[in-house]
């Protein structure tokens, strides 16, 4: 699995690239605030992980960065997706680098 960075995941987005943005935070997070994505919590990717598109990027995306790792790693090793990345420093990355308008913690 790779890192991606706030930056980087900007770039990619304004360049119209072919990503699917999986946002494995809660249903209350995710209710405060969130980026375009896909929403499915943490503990339900398991079973909707053979829906995700195996020919895109996937970005996995939480809080902080720390959930996403070990749902990365399940998609690479459990489900072979080919091109899984997380996204560095999560959401509050985002917030401190590109879009200080999102209400999150």
């Amino acid at each position: 699995m790779k890192n991606i960075t706030v930056s980087e995941l900007k770039q990619k987005i304004d360049s119209n690239e072919s990503l699917f943005l999986l946002d494995i935070r809660e249903d209350y997070e995710r209710e405060v605030s969130h980026i375009p994505s896909v929403h499915v919590p943490m503990g339900e990717v398991a079973e909707k992980a053979s829906e995700f598109p195996k020919e895109k990027e996937i970005i996995v995306i939480c809080r902080s960065g720390r959930r996403a790792i070990p749902v990365a790693d399940f998609l690479e090793n459990d489900f072979q997706f080919p091109n899984v990345s997380i996204l560095e420093g999560g959401l509050l990355a985002w917030k401190q680098e590109i879009d200080p308008s999102l209400d999150i913690e």
